[in-house]
């Protein structure tokens, strides 16, 4: 096929998706979708027609901290067995409050929840992530070399499968169903953004002082730098560099550290999350320690307000070292 015989068969099929008389058939569930699916689709060019499934659930990601300084600083073989070490980790911690991987991208893996007790189930699968990554997973290396972030947004999901079919030993890469919706967005930017180091800057000043009058006594002006250096005239004949001012006495330097933002807890949720798990579950340890707290600060693209936590199950702290 040539280059213009590609090109109207590729503006046909995408005209054929996005035209009007192309219908996609929405069906709800509460439970998570799987590939064999009957009911999810491929487009089907010739009937217009394609199959989704529609489900309001939890959806957390967990994302490996470092990956790129790992890679450079272990053996291949080591970080090998660090990604396989890790996914299976998170497929039990999934398993174990009925939690289905749905996506694993790397080293950053996606979790839905049935939509019943979701907001429970997805809370708790964080905190058992967070633990076995802390207790488990890190134990094996030097200590805080391997950190992780996890988030967590409620909201509808809608599951398709796009693309074309494939036969033969291509076919399996193929299978997969695509996530569309809120949740996945959002969740995926809490991730990001969880378990980050404080961020922080020191500022130097010149602490300025000028003579106040010919009585005598001082007063002070904070200046940056590189205005303070711009209030000296050119060097004279003497070699030195007048001051502008001629009531400049002499000066100091202070230096100030700035917190641009503040650290943030390993485990990140929406509003959403946390108002769902609250209502369903009043008396729950998280909620009645005050262990689930509000972060005091945006995030990019996150609408909501963000609640954090790094909890552990105590369980995990006598584990002994490897």
């Amino acid at each position: 096929m040539n280059i213009t015989e590609f090109k109207a068969e590729v503006a046909d099929e995408v005209s054929t998706i996005l035209s009007s008389s192309f219908s996609i058939s929405l069906t709800e569930t509460e439970s998570v979708p799987h590939s064999a699916d009957g009911t999810i689709t491929f487009p089907n060019l010739d009937a217009k027609t394609q199959g989704v499934k529609v489900v309001k659930t939890t959806v957390l990601y967990v994302d490996m901290r470092r990956s790129t300084q790992l890679n450079l600083k272990h053996h291949p073989h080591t970080v090998a067995k660090l990604y396989s070490a890790f996914v299976r980790a998170m497929t039990r911690c999934a398993d174990q409050f009925g939690g289905e991987v749905r996506g694993i991208i790397g080293d950053r893996v996606m979790i839905l929840f049935d939509q019943r007790y979701c907001y429970k189930n997805a809370v708790y699968t964080a905190i058992l992530i967070n633990s076995v990554c802390q207790h488990v997973i890190n134990r094996h290396f030097t200590h805080g070399e391997v950190s992780f972030g996890i988030g967590i947004d409620y909201g509808r999901m809608l599951a398709t499968k796009t693309g074309v079919r494939r036969h033969g030993s291509a076919q399996q890469s193929y299978r997969s169903l695509v996530w569309l919706g809120r949740p996945a967005n959002v969740a995926s930017k809490l991730t990001d953004a969880a378990n980050k180091p404080k961020e922080k800057w020191e500022m130097t000043w010149v602490n300025a002082a000028f003579n106040a009058s010919l009585l005598g006594g001082l007063t002070y002006q904070r200046i940056a730098p590189h205005d303070f250096v711009r209030q000296f005239g050119p060097r004279n004949a003497a070699g030195t560099m007048p001051h502008k001012n001629p009531a400049f006495h002499s000066f100091t330097t202070i230096t100030e550290t700035v917190v641009l933002k503040e650290a943030t807890p390993p485990i990140l949720m929406s509003k959403r999350v946390f108002d769902g798990f609250k209502a369903a579950h009043p008396s729950a340890p998280e909620i009645l320690n005050g262990w689930l707290k509000l972060v005091p600060q945006t995030f990019p693209d996150v609408p909501d307000q963000v609640y954090g936590c790094d909890v552990i199950y105590t369980t995990f702290n006598t584990l002994p070292q490897a």
